[in-house]
C-alpha cells in the first residue's frame, strides 16, 4: 500500500479482513505501557481504599470492553471504515479537518508523556534527579528526554507493521515484569507491616494493603472514581471510535470484546502491581509518592531490568501513539508524505515530552482528552443507529455536498461548553462523560433534523443498495469454505519456531519463579540481580520465534 493512501476512503476488501488473534495480540500489547506506573501510583496517591481498586477497576474495565464491543466495533464492521473517512462523510471535510488537529495535537502530548515516562528511566543511568514537576529541573533530563523522542520518531517514520510485532513480543514480558515487580515491593511491605501468625494468606495481603497501599483516606476519592477513570482512560479510542481503523479489518464485531485481554491483564493487573511497587519503593527511599516517577519505582523493584521495563513499555506506546497523531495530521492532505509528516509530528511531541506536566497530571490529561473526543463518537453514533430509527437521513450532509456539518460542528462545542458548566457545579472531570455525550446527542439530532436531515434524498436510497451489496458479498466471502481453510491455517511451525516458543514460555516462568521465591525468601536482591537473565533469553527466543512465524505464514 502506497503510503499516501494510509488514510483510506473506501471501505475494506473482505480479503484483507484479519483473524481473531491479530485482534487478541493487539489489544493484549497496546495497554501495558510505561505510563502504567503513573497510573497505578496515582490511585496510592489519592487515597483511595482497597475495595474501592479492586471493585471499581472491576467495574469501569468492564464498562470500557462493553463499549468497544457493543459501540466502536459494530460500527466498525459495517462501515469498513477509519473514523477519518466515516466522519468526512458525516460531517464533511470541514469537521474532519477541524477534528484532525485537535486530535493529532492530543494524540501528540499523550505521545510526549510516553516519552517522558522512558526518560524518566534511563535518566536513572545518568545520575538525574526525578523529574516531578510541570518544566524540567535539570539540563541534562532535556537531553535524554531529545535523545529518546529522537529514537522514537525515527522509528515511527519506519511504520506501524514491525512496531506492533516488537510490542506484540514485549507485551508477554512486560506483563510478567509487573507481576515479579509487585511480588518483591509486596516482600518489603508485608516485612514492615506487623502479622498475627493465625491469620490466613488473604488477611495478610488486606492489612498489607490497608497498611501501606492503599488506605482509603477520608479525604480521598472512591470507588465510583476509580471505576470512572477505568472507563475513560481508553474513551478516544471507544467511546471516541478512534479504534474504528483498527476494528475494520475484524471478521466480526464480536472481536471488539478482546479488549477484555488490555483492560484486565494491561490496566487491572498492571495498575495493581504498579500501586504496589510504588507503595514498596516509597517505603524503601522513605519519601513520599508523589516524588516519584516511574524510573525510580521500577529501579526500586527490579533494579536494571525495571530501567528496560519502563524504556520498552514507552516505546511500544509511544510509537503507535505518534504513528495515529501522524495518520490525523496526514489526513488534512491525504497527498503528503506519511514519513514526512510523521517526522514532525515526533519533532513536536519530543519537544512536549521536555516538559513532564503531562507526566504529572497525567491522569486529568486522559480524562479531558476522552471528554474533547466524546462528543464526536456521540454525533457518529447518533447519526449511525438513532437517524434510521426515529425517520432522519443518515449521511444527510454528504448528499447535500456541504463542506462542513455545521450541526455537528455545534453539537461539539455545546457539549463541551456543558461539560464545562457541570463541572463549575461540582462534578468531577471523570463523571462528565454521560451528561457531555447526552447533550452532544440532543442537539446533534435537533439541529440535524432542523437543517436537512429530515428530508428524503435520491442519494439515500441508491448509497443503500450499494452497501446492502457490498455486505452481502463480504457474508459470502467470509463463509466460503476456502476462507474458512484459509484462516485455519499456519498454526503450527517449525520445530526451530516450536522450541523458540518453549523457550520464551520457559523464560517467563523463570521470571515468575524468582519473583515467588523473593515472597518466600524475603530476599528481593536475587530479583533486581539476576532477572535480567531470564529476561535477555526471552527477548531472544520470542523474536526468533516472530521471525520464523512470519517466515511460516508467507509461504
Amino acid at each position: 500500500m502506497p503510503s499516501h493512501d494510509e488514510f483510506e476512503q473506501a471501505p475494506l476488501r473482505p480479503d484483507q479482513l484479519k483473524p481473531a488473534r491479530h485482534f487478541a495480540a493487539s489489544y493484549a500489547g497496546e495497554h501495558v505501557a510505561g505510563t502504567e506506573f503513573v497510573i497505578g501510583a496515582s490511585f496510592v496517591a489519592w487515597g483511595v481504599g482497597v475495595a474501592d481498586v479492586l471493585w471499581g477497576l472491576l467495574w469501569g474495565n468492564l464498562a470500557a470492553v462493553l463499549t468497544w464491543g457493543l459501540v466502536c466495533a459494530p460500527i466498525a464492521v459495517d462501515t469498513r471504515l477509519t473514523l477519518y473517512a466515516y466522519l468526512k462523510k458525516i460531517g464533511g471535510k470541514g469537521l474532519i479537518n477541524l477534528y484532525s488537529v485537535v486530535n493529532g495535537l492530543l494524540f501528540c502530548v499523550l505521545a510526549g508523556a510516553m516519552i517522558t515516562v522512558s526518560a524518566s528511566a534511563a535518566r536513572v543511568l545518568f545520575g538525574i534527579g526525578p523529574q516531578v514537576e510541570w518544566y524540567p529541573t535539570d539540563p541534562a533530563f532535556v537531553a535524554v528526554a531529545l535523545l529518546v523522542g529522537a529514537v522514537v520518531t525515527i522509528v515511527s517514520t519506519k511504520g506501524f507493521r514491525r512496531l506492533a510485532v516488537f510490542a506484540q513480543v514485549c507485551a508477554p514480558w512486560m506483563i510478567m515484569m509487573f507481576v515479579v515487580g509487585g511480588l518483591t515491593m509486596l516482600t518489603v511491605l508485608r516485612d514492615a507491616t506487623p502479622l498475627a501468625p493465625e491469620s490466613s494468606f488473604l488477611q495478610r495481603l488486606l492489612l498489607i494493603a490497608d497498611s501501606h497501599i492503599w488506605r482509603g483516606d477520608e479525604d480521598g476519592l472512591g470507588l465510583w472514581h476509580v471505576a470512572a477513570f477505568a472507563w475513560v482512560a481508553n474513551l478516544a479510542m471507544h467511546g471516541g471510535l478512534s479504534d474504528m481503523t483498527i476494528l475494520r479489518y475484524a471478521r466480526k464485531s464480536s472481536y471488539g470484546f478482546l479488549s477484555v485481554l488490555g483492560m484486565f491483564i494491561g490496566h487491572y493487573l498492571a495498575w495493581v502491581c504498579a500501586g504496589v511497587m510504588g507503595a514498596g519503593a516509597a517505603l524503601v527511599l522513605n519519601t513520599s509518592i508523589e516524588k516519584l516517577d516511574a524510573g525510580s519505582v521500577a529501579y526500586q523493584a527490579l533494579g536494571a531490568t525495571g530501567i528496560l521495563v519502563v524504556i520498552i513499555a514507552g516505546w511500544t506506546t509511544s510509537n503507535p501513539t505518534i504513528y495515529r497523531a501522524g495518520l490525523a495530521f496526514q489526513s488534512l492532505h491525504p497527498r503528503w508524505r506519511r514519513t514526512t509528516v510523521t517526522a514532525i509530528t515526533g519533532a513536536v511531541t519530543t519537544v512536549i515530552a521536555c516538559f513532564p506536566f503531562v507526566f504529572t497530571q497525567l491522569m486529568s490529561f486522559v480524562g479531558l482528552m476522552g471528554l474533547i473526543l466524546a462528543p464526536i463518537g456521540a454525533v457518529i453514533v447518533t447519526e449511525h443507529w438513532i437517524f434510521p430509527r426515529i425517520g432522519l437521513t443518515r449521511y444527510w450532509n454528504h448528499y447535500r455536498k456541504a463542506y462542513l456539518n455545521w450541526p455537528a460542528c455545534l453539537a461539539w462545542l455545546l457539549s463541551l461548553c456543558a461539560a464545562w458548566g457541570f463541572h463549575r457545579l461540582g462534578i468531577h472531570l471523570f463523571f462528565l462523560l454521560i451528561p457531555t455525550w447526552v447533550t452532544a446527542t440532543a442537539v446533534y439530532t435537533a439541529l440535524a433534523a432542523w437543517s436537512g436531515a429530515a428530508r428524503s434524498y435520491l442519494q439515500s436510497s441508491v448509497h443503500e443498495a450499494e452497501e446492502a451489496q457490498r455486505k452481502q458479498a463480504e457474508q459470502q466471502y467470509l463463509h466460503a469454505p476456502q476462507t474458512r481453510a484459509g484462516a485455519d491455517a499456519g498454526r503450527f511451525g517449525s520445530p526451530a519456531m516450536a522450541a523458540s516458543a518453549v523457550v520464551a514460555i520457559g523464560s517467563l516462568l523463570v521470571c515468575l519463579g524468582l519473583g515467588l521465591y523473593s515472597v518466600d525468601s524475603g530476599n528481593i536482591d536475587l530479583v533486581k540481580h539476576w532477572v535480567f537473565l531470564p529476561t535477555a533469553t526471552y527477548l531472544i527466543s520470542a523474536t526468533l520465534w516472530s521471525h520464523l512465524k512470519e517466515k511460516h505464514a508467507q509461504r
